[in-house]
Protein backbone atom coordinates (compact mmCIF):
# COMPACT_ATOMS: atom_id res chain seq x y z
CA UNK A 1 0.00 0.00 0.00
CA UNK A 2 1.98 3.13 -1.70
CA UNK A 3 0.93 6.67 -2.76
CA UNK A 4 2.20 6.91 -6.33
CA UNK A 5 3.10 9.44 -8.80
CA UNK A 6 -0.60 8.79 -10.47
CA UNK A 7 -2.24 9.57 -6.82
CA UNK A 8 -0.25 13.01 -6.59
CA UNK A 9 -0.69 14.01 -9.88
CA UNK A 10 -4.28 13.40 -9.04
CA UNK A 11 -4.02 15.52 -6.31
CA UNK A 12 -1.96 18.02 -7.79
CA UNK A 13 -4.50 18.10 -11.11
CA UNK A 14 -7.23 18.46 -8.65
CA UNK A 15 -5.37 22.29 -7.41
CA UNK A 16 -5.35 23.12 -10.56
CA UNK A 17 -9.12 22.81 -11.59
CA UNK A 18 -10.01 24.60 -8.03
CA UNK A 19 -8.16 27.64 -9.41
CA UNK A 20 -9.90 27.49 -12.60
CA UNK A 21 -13.42 27.26 -10.82
CA UNK A 22 -12.76 29.65 -8.48
CA UNK A 23 -11.40 32.18 -11.60
CA UNK A 24 -14.68 31.59 -13.38
CA UNK A 25 -16.27 32.38 -10.01
CA UNK A 26 -14.49 35.58 -9.40
CA UNK A 27 -15.31 36.71 -13.22
CA UNK A 28 -19.03 36.06 -12.52
CA UNK A 29 -18.68 37.88 -9.22
CA UNK A 30 -17.07 40.93 -11.08
CA UNK A 31 -19.67 41.18 -14.31
CA UNK A 32 -22.44 41.19 -11.28
CA UNK A 33 -20.41 44.28 -9.62
CA UNK A 34 -20.13 45.62 -12.53
CA UNK A 35 -24.06 45.55 -13.85
CA UNK A 36 -25.20 46.70 -10.31
CA UNK A 37 -22.14 49.30 -10.16
CA UNK A 38 -21.69 51.13 -13.36
CA UNK A 39 -19.15 53.44 -12.09
CA UNK A 40 -16.88 50.44 -10.73
CA UNK A 41 -15.31 49.60 -13.81
CA UNK A 42 -14.42 53.17 -14.55
CA UNK A 43 -12.50 53.42 -11.25
CA UNK A 44 -10.49 50.29 -12.23
CA UNK A 45 -9.23 51.56 -15.01
CA UNK A 46 -8.58 54.64 -13.45
CA UNK A 47 -6.05 52.81 -10.73
CA UNK A 48 -4.39 51.15 -13.63
CA UNK A 49 -3.65 54.33 -15.08
CA UNK A 50 -2.34 55.52 -11.85
CA UNK A 51 -0.26 52.65 -10.68
CA UNK A 52 1.49 52.90 -14.16
CA UNK A 53 1.71 56.64 -13.82
CA UNK A 54 3.56 55.70 -10.52
CA UNK A 55 6.00 53.55 -11.54
CA UNK A 56 7.04 55.72 -13.73
CA UNK A 57 7.00 58.27 -11.13
CA UNK A 58 9.43 56.16 -8.87
CA UNK A 59 11.79 55.09 -11.64
CA UNK A 60 12.25 58.82 -12.15
CA UNK A 61 13.45 59.60 -8.87
CA UNK A 62 10.19 61.87 -8.47
CA UNK A 63 9.19 60.67 -5.23
CA UNK A 64 6.33 63.70 -4.44
CA UNK A 65 4.79 62.40 -7.53
CA UNK A 66 4.56 59.20 -6.44
CA UNK A 67 3.68 59.89 -2.88
CA UNK A 68 0.68 61.98 -5.08
CA UNK A 69 -0.68 58.85 -7.44
CA UNK A 70 -0.13 56.68 -4.11
CA UNK A 71 -2.65 59.06 -2.58
CA UNK A 72 -5.32 58.76 -5.35
CA UNK A 73 -5.03 54.91 -5.35
CA UNK A 74 -5.38 54.56 -1.80
CA UNK A 75 -8.81 57.01 -2.58
CA UNK A 76 -10.05 55.17 -5.45
CA UNK A 77 -9.77 51.65 -2.93
CA UNK A 78 -11.62 53.26 -0.47
CA UNK A 79 -14.54 54.45 -2.73
CA UNK A 80 -14.68 51.26 -4.10
CA UNK A 81 -15.18 49.22 -0.65
CA UNK A 82 -17.93 52.08 0.21
CA UNK A 83 -19.71 51.86 -3.34
CA UNK A 84 -19.81 47.64 -2.53
CA UNK A 85 -20.86 48.09 0.71
CA UNK A 86 -23.73 50.51 -0.38
CA UNK A 87 -24.72 48.17 -3.20
CA UNK A 88 -24.81 45.17 -0.44
CA UNK A 89 -21.67 43.55 -1.53
CA UNK A 90 -19.62 42.16 0.93
CA UNK A 91 -16.32 44.10 1.21
CA UNK A 92 -14.42 41.35 0.01
CA UNK A 93 -16.84 40.51 -2.57
CA UNK A 94 -14.26 41.12 -5.40
CA UNK A 95 -10.93 39.17 -3.43
CA UNK A 96 -9.04 36.24 -4.53
CA UNK A 97 -11.18 32.88 -3.53
CA UNK A 98 -9.12 30.33 -1.94
CA UNK A 99 -10.36 27.31 -0.50
CA UNK A 100 -7.21 27.19 1.15
CA UNK A 101 -5.95 30.25 2.33
CA UNK A 102 -2.55 29.44 3.74
CA UNK A 103 -1.54 27.99 0.34
CA UNK A 104 -3.72 30.41 -2.06
CA UNK A 105 -5.08 26.79 -3.88
CA UNK A 106 -1.61 25.52 -5.04
CA UNK A 107 -0.91 23.08 -2.58
CA UNK A 108 2.76 24.40 -1.14
CA UNK A 109 4.06 27.09 1.12
CA UNK A 110 7.19 28.11 0.92
CA UNK A 111 8.24 25.26 -0.94
CA UNK A 112 6.55 22.57 1.68
CA UNK A 113 3.48 20.86 1.12
CA UNK A 114 0.76 22.50 2.83
CA UNK A 115 -1.52 21.19 5.74
CA UNK A 116 -3.95 20.55 2.80
CA UNK A 117 -1.91 18.46 0.59
CA UNK A 118 -1.02 16.19 3.52
CA UNK A 119 -4.60 15.61 3.89
CA UNK A 120 -5.56 14.73 0.51
CA UNK A 121 -2.01 12.62 0.45
CA UNK A 122 -3.52 10.88 4.07
CA UNK A 123 -7.71 10.64 2.31
CA UNK A 124 -6.10 8.95 -0.35
CA UNK A 125 -4.92 6.24 1.88
CA UNK A 126 -8.24 6.18 3.49
CA UNK A 127 -9.17 5.17 -0.14
CA UNK A 128 -6.78 2.01 -0.27
CA UNK A 129 -8.12 0.54 2.47
CA UNK A 130 -11.30 1.40 2.85
CA UNK A 131 -11.11 2.28 6.76
CA UNK A 132 -14.34 4.93 6.52
CA UNK A 133 -16.27 1.37 5.52
CA UNK A 134 -15.33 0.11 8.86
CA UNK A 135 -16.20 3.17 10.77
CA UNK A 136 -19.59 3.20 9.49
CA UNK A 137 -20.32 0.40 11.82
CA UNK A 138 -17.29 0.26 14.73
CA UNK A 139 -17.82 3.87 16.67
CA UNK A 140 -18.80 4.89 20.09
CA UNK A 141 -22.45 4.95 19.11
CA UNK A 142 -22.40 1.09 18.48
CA UNK A 143 -21.10 0.18 21.77
CA UNK A 144 -22.32 -2.81 23.53
CA UNK A 145 -21.70 -3.63 27.28
CA UNK A 146 -23.88 -7.07 27.34
CA UNK A 147 -20.73 -9.22 25.47
CA UNK A 148 -18.84 -9.74 28.67
CA UNK A 149 -19.47 -10.38 32.23
CA UNK A 150 -17.67 -9.27 35.71
CA UNK A 151 -14.65 -8.00 35.85
CA UNK A 152 -14.05 -8.35 32.11
CA UNK A 153 -17.03 -5.87 31.61
CA UNK A 154 -15.52 -3.19 34.08
CA UNK A 155 -12.32 -3.32 32.34
CA UNK A 156 -14.36 -3.10 29.25
CA UNK A 157 -16.40 0.34 30.63
CA UNK A 158 -13.29 1.75 32.22
CA UNK A 159 -11.98 1.31 28.37
CA UNK A 160 -14.40 3.12 27.04
CA UNK A 161 -14.37 5.92 28.72
CA UNK A 162 -10.37 6.17 28.86
CA UNK A 163 -11.50 6.56 25.12
CA UNK A 164 -13.77 8.93 25.48
CA UNK A 165 -11.27 11.01 27.65
CA UNK A 166 -8.68 10.80 25.04
CA UNK A 167 -11.01 12.57 22.39
CA UNK A 168 -12.36 15.02 24.44
CA UNK A 169 -8.77 15.95 26.08
CA UNK A 170 -7.11 16.03 22.79
CA UNK A 171 -7.38 19.63 22.63
CA UNK A 172 -5.86 20.58 25.26
CA UNK A 173 -2.35 18.25 24.98
CA UNK A 174 -1.14 15.20 23.19
CA UNK A 175 -2.77 11.92 23.81
CA UNK A 176 -1.09 8.50 23.71
CA UNK A 177 -2.71 5.17 24.57
CA UNK A 178 -2.05 1.85 24.11
CA UNK A 179 -5.23 -0.93 24.12
CA UNK A 180 -3.85 -4.37 25.05
CA UNK A 181 -5.50 -8.19 25.42
CA UNK A 182 -6.15 -11.14 23.50
CA UNK A 183 -8.06 -11.53 20.69
CA UNK A 184 -11.33 -9.99 20.34
CA UNK A 185 -11.48 -8.16 23.30
CA UNK A 186 -12.57 -4.70 21.64
CA UNK A 187 -8.90 -3.50 20.95
CA UNK A 188 -9.66 -2.70 17.46
CA UNK A 189 -12.62 -1.52 17.69
CA UNK A 190 -11.71 1.33 20.67
CA UNK A 191 -9.06 2.17 18.13
CA UNK A 192 -11.78 3.09 15.24
CA UNK A 193 -14.21 4.34 17.79
CA UNK A 194 -11.27 7.11 18.22
CA UNK A 195 -10.44 7.61 14.69
CA UNK A 196 -13.86 8.34 13.74
CA UNK A 197 -14.42 11.14 16.20
CA UNK A 198 -11.26 12.46 15.49
CA UNK A 199 -11.67 12.70 11.73
CA UNK A 200 -15.40 14.35 12.69
CA UNK A 201 -13.23 17.08 14.91
CA UNK A 202 -10.97 17.76 11.79
CA UNK A 203 -7.82 16.13 12.74
CA UNK A 204 -5.66 14.52 10.28
CA UNK A 205 -5.48 10.85 10.88
CA UNK A 206 -3.85 8.31 9.55
CA UNK A 207 -4.46 4.16 10.41
CA UNK A 208 -2.35 1.43 9.68
CA UNK A 209 -2.29 -2.11 10.70
CA UNK A 210 1.09 -2.93 12.09
CA UNK A 211 2.13 -5.57 9.01
CA UNK A 212 0.87 -2.93 6.88
CA UNK A 213 2.68 -0.24 8.51
CA UNK A 214 6.31 -1.52 8.19
CA UNK A 215 5.99 -3.08 5.13
CA UNK A 216 4.82 0.21 3.45
CA UNK A 217 8.04 2.13 4.78
CA UNK A 218 10.09 -1.25 3.79
CA UNK A 219 8.77 -0.93 0.20
CA UNK A 220 9.37 2.78 0.10
CA UNK A 221 13.19 2.48 1.55
CA UNK A 222 14.26 -0.72 0.01
CA UNK A 223 12.06 -1.12 -3.20
CA UNK A 224 11.33 2.15 -4.25
CA UNK A 225 9.51 2.65 -7.57
CA UNK A 226 9.82 5.73 -10.22
CA UNK A 227 6.05 5.62 -9.27
CA UNK A 228 6.45 6.34 -5.59
CA UNK A 229 6.81 10.20 -5.45
CA UNK A 230 5.86 10.82 -0.98
CA UNK A 231 7.59 9.20 1.55
CA UNK A 232 5.34 7.79 3.99
CA UNK A 233 7.15 8.75 6.98
CA UNK A 234 6.67 12.45 5.76
CA UNK A 235 3.02 11.55 6.91
CA UNK A 236 3.13 8.66 9.68
CA UNK A 237 5.40 11.83 11.95
CA UNK A 238 3.58 15.00 10.96
CA UNK A 239 -0.38 14.16 11.24
CA UNK A 240 -2.57 14.72 14.47
CA UNK A 241 -3.00 10.68 14.98
CA UNK A 242 -1.62 7.64 14.36
CA UNK A 243 -3.67 4.50 15.32
CA UNK A 244 -1.15 1.62 14.76
CA UNK A 245 -3.71 -1.41 15.23
CA UNK A 246 -2.17 -4.89 16.23
CA UNK A 247 1.15 -4.30 16.83
CA UNK A 248 3.37 -7.89 17.19
CA UNK A 249 1.60 -9.13 14.41
CA UNK A 250 3.66 -7.84 12.20
CA UNK A 251 6.95 -9.96 11.22
CA UNK A 252 8.75 -8.36 13.83
CA UNK A 253 12.92 -8.04 12.89
CA UNK A 254 15.33 -5.17 13.79
CA UNK A 255 14.28 -2.84 11.26
CA UNK A 256 10.89 -2.79 12.70
CA UNK A 257 12.25 -2.25 15.90
CA UNK A 258 13.83 0.71 14.52
CA UNK A 259 11.13 2.12 12.72
CA UNK A 260 8.97 1.72 15.80
CA UNK A 261 11.30 3.54 17.82
CA UNK A 262 11.94 6.75 15.22
CA UNK A 263 7.97 6.81 14.79
CA UNK A 264 7.62 7.06 18.83
CA UNK A 265 10.70 9.71 18.97
CA UNK A 266 9.14 11.92 16.15
CA UNK A 267 5.66 12.20 17.03
CA UNK A 268 6.62 12.71 20.82
CA UNK A 269 8.99 15.85 19.11
CA UNK A 270 6.04 16.82 17.43
CA UNK A 271 4.00 16.75 20.12
CA UNK A 272 1.41 14.22 17.79
CA UNK A 273 -1.01 11.67 19.17
CA UNK A 274 -0.68 7.90 19.14
CA UNK A 275 -3.21 4.75 19.38
CA UNK A 276 -1.50 1.35 19.62
CA UNK A 277 -3.78 -1.99 20.32
CA UNK A 278 -1.45 -5.07 20.66
CA UNK A 279 -2.56 -8.61 22.11
CA UNK A 280 1.04 -8.26 23.89
CA UNK A 281 1.12 -8.49 27.41
CA UNK A 282 3.47 -5.31 29.00
CA UNK A 283 6.50 -8.00 29.03
CA UNK A 284 6.05 -9.16 25.89
CA UNK A 285 6.05 -6.04 24.31
CA UNK A 286 9.61 -5.59 26.30
CA UNK A 287 10.82 -8.69 25.48
CA UNK A 288 9.62 -8.30 21.54
CA UNK A 289 10.89 -4.53 21.13
CA UNK A 290 13.58 -3.49 23.00
CA UNK A 291 13.87 -1.48 26.29
CA UNK A 292 14.44 1.54 24.47
CA UNK A 293 10.82 1.32 23.18
CA UNK A 294 9.41 -0.12 25.75
CA UNK A 295 10.78 3.10 27.99
CA UNK A 296 9.39 5.23 25.79
CA UNK A 297 6.42 3.81 25.51
CA UNK A 298 6.05 3.31 29.31
CA UNK A 299 6.80 7.00 29.71
CA UNK A 300 4.35 8.32 27.46
CA UNK A 301 1.38 6.23 26.49
CA UNK A 302 -1.50 5.36 29.15
CA UNK A 303 -2.25 1.24 29.32
CA UNK A 304 -5.53 -0.04 29.07
CA UNK A 305 -5.77 -3.95 29.74
CA UNK A 306 -8.93 -5.68 27.92
CA UNK A 307 -9.58 -9.15 28.98
CA UNK A 308 -12.61 -11.57 28.07
CA UNK A 309 -13.86 -13.64 25.66
CA UNK A 310 -13.62 -13.05 21.40
CA UNK A 311 -16.62 -11.72 20.98
CA UNK A 312 -16.53 -11.56 17.44
CA UNK A 313 -16.34 -15.66 17.82
CA UNK A 314 -19.38 -15.17 20.62
CA UNK A 315 -21.49 -12.89 18.08
CA UNK A 316 -21.22 -15.59 15.36
CA UNK A 317 -21.98 -18.37 17.42
CA UNK A 318 -25.43 -16.14 18.59
CA UNK A 319 -26.56 -15.72 15.15
CA UNK A 320 -25.70 -19.44 14.35
CA UNK A 321 -28.29 -20.21 17.29
CA UNK A 322 -30.95 -18.10 15.89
Amino acid sequence: MSLTTEDYNEILNGYNLRQIEHAHELEERRKEVFDKIPSYSKTEEDMVTFSAERARALIRGNKEEADRLAEKIEDLLRNQKLALIEAGFPIDYLEPIYTCKECKDTGFVDGNRCSCFRLALIERLFEQNNIRDYLSNENFSSIRYDLQIGEDERRFEKAVSKARNFVEEIENAPQNICFSGPVGTGKSFLSKCILGEMLKKGYSCIYFSAPTLFSTIGDYKFHKSASQTVNPTELLYSCDLLVIDDLGTELTNSFCVSELLTLLNEREKARKSMVISTNLSLEELNNTYSDRVFSRMFSNFEFCPLTGQDVRIYLKQMQTRK
